[in-house]
């Protein structure tokens, strides 16, 4: 048991708090002062950190060391932001060591994260990446963190990372009696996202496969419409083997969205998202929300696909809250507390049967359906939802002589380095932009990089008279158009260009 020679009047100890994808230094500050044994924690924390006393009083007893039977207050700087989660115990005890003099005052260049068992060993918190990221923003050079996050952390460059097993390990860390060290930063290495299904096992459906790779070349959002059977679902699968592998940038995103709900501890992610979420889920879990805001399934898909599998099945108050992050790109969640902003730069797949039966206008089989219940089902997705997908494509039932032919098709890997060319051609043009893919350009950009040839303007023209196209289809014919030429390197979109296009909004 260490004996304390004294009682400070203060200390202060670092550490981070979430707030929506960013983070931020949180000072912890223990009191001990003579008066009625006590321990309160203030700083408007929420219960899951108010109960961090008794966590914390545990740890601290079962690691061999002493908590002096004084008045404790812990205040959570600054005061009028929101406190909520777990990692603040292991500041806690720290502040609570230095205020016994049973370790010398830290630096203010340190940070403790993470949570406390009652025997004092370490668990891993959310966050791991963007408590990293918000150490270097201030300045912070040394971060004590869960060893099974640790090595995310490692992923930040700039700031020593210390894996902490136990409290009575860090102790002895500080004391000099047995140094931790600090890990070597994590490598990245990017991985080529892999697909449950292949191109090559798609039989037929040789619009439906165009459709598909000309999405995925400019991230274009796609809705397939076809009877049950018709490969509607083995498409979206494969969708995401197509995209090239994310970048040093984009892995960092996606690693730190996961990282936020505990989805993944270990290093970085280095392939694609591909979330799948049942027509089952509600608004929150499709966007994200809770009292205290979390990151729902279209951000966890950022940088990724998200494939909704019977479309109408959505509640329509679940469809319409994608209306604005398909747009921007991103979500924001208020709450009377706070708001907070998610990325959401996904590429939406989206899946659904003609009809309740699923055989509207099928040659091969009889639709059970009434003119009324079809209307009723194709109003369960608004206009103003469809205007906002680039593809609309029909998938008609894959013939019997397709079936049984052994006729060999493309695969993923073939398809996908055309997919890749057409994507360094758009990283190369937008190399002084803020965005990646066509499907990103807004209409400044569309009009600076979508030249038309003469005959493809006039074509353009006659197509939104006829068709009555509203102005944003009209603009999303021009990303499909510039797509469609980046994957036959053409430098101006001719004709055929727009008439493919156009095609997929019939």
């Amino acid at each position: 048991m260490v004996i304390n020679k004294g009682v400070a009047m203060l200390a202060k100890v670092n550490t981070i708090t979430n707030i929506g994808l960013d983070s931020q230094l949180i000072e912890v500050e223990a009191d001990m002062s003579n008066g009625l044994p006590g321990f309160i924690v203030v700083g408007l924390a929420n219960k899951a950190v108010d109960e961090a006393k008794e966590r914390v009083r545990s740890a601290i007893k079962n690691s061999g060391l002493n908590l002096p039977p004084r008045k404790i207050t812990l205040n959570l700087a600054p005061a009028d932001l929101p406190k909520n989660g777990s990692g603040f115990d292991l500041a806690m005890a720290i502040s609570l060591l230095v205020a016994s003099k049973q370790i010398e005052p830290i630096a203010q260049s340190s940070a403790f994260l993470g949570e406390l068992g009652l025997d004092g060993t370490m668990r891993a918190v959310p966050g791991a990446l963007g408590a990293a990221q918000a150490c270097r923003h201030n300045k912070i050079t040394d971060l004590y963190i869960s060893s099974a996050v640790a090595s995310q952390a490692a992923l930040v460059k700039g700031v020593n990372i210390y894996p902490v097993d136990s409290l009575n390990n860090l102790y002895k860390h500080l004391i000099n009696e047995k140094p931790i060290v600090p890990l070597p930063p994590t490598p990245i290495k990017a991985m080529q996202p892999t697909a449950e299904v292949d191109f090559n096992e798609v039989y037929g459906q040789e619009q439906a496969k165009r459709a598909i790779e000309i999405a995925a070349s400019g991230n274009h959002n796609i809705l397939l419409s076809g009877p049950p059977g018709s490969g509607k679902s083995m498409l979206a699968k494969s969708l995401v083997g197509l995209l090239p592998a994310p970048s040093y940038e984009e892995s960092l995103e996606i690693t730190k969205i996961h990282s936020l709900i505990g989805q993944n501890s270990g290093g970085i992610i280095s392939t694609r998202p591909y979330r799948h979420p049942h027509h089952t889920a509600s608004n929150i879990a499709l966007i994200g929300g809770g009292q205290w805001p979390k990151p729902g399934e279209i951000s966890l898909a950022h940088r990724g696909v998200l494939f909704l599998d019977e479309l109408p099945e959505f509640a329509r108050n679940v469809l319409e809250v994608l209306r604005q992050p398909l747009e921007e790109g991103s979500v924001t969640i208020a709450r009377a507390a706070s708001s907070q902003s998610y990325p959401a730069r996904f590429l939406l797949v989206a899946a659904q049967n003609p009809c309740p039966c699923g055989y509207a206008g099928d040659q091969d089989a009889i639709c059970s359906c009434s003119p009324s219940q079809i209307q009723k089902y194709s109003n369960k997705v608004s206009g103003p939802l469809l205007d906002r997908l680039d593809l609309i494509v029909n998938v008609g039932r894959v013939k019997k002589a397709q079936l049984i032919d052994t006729k060999t098709y493309e695969s993923t890997g073939q398809v996908r380095q055309r997919v890749i060319k057409a994507r360094v051609i758009q990283e190369q043009r937008f190399a002084k932009e803020a965005i990646k893919t066509n499907n990103e350009m807004n209409n400044k950009q569309i009009k600076k990089y979508c030249a038309l040839e003469a005959d493809a303007k006039l074509l353009l023209e006659q197509a939104l008279t006829n068709l009555k196209l509203s102005a944003r289809a009209y603009m999303r014919v021009l990303k499909v158009s510039r797509t469609i030429a980046d994957i036959e390197a053409a430098i101006s979109i001719k004709p055929h260009h727009i008439a493919e296009a156009l095609q997929y909004r019939i």
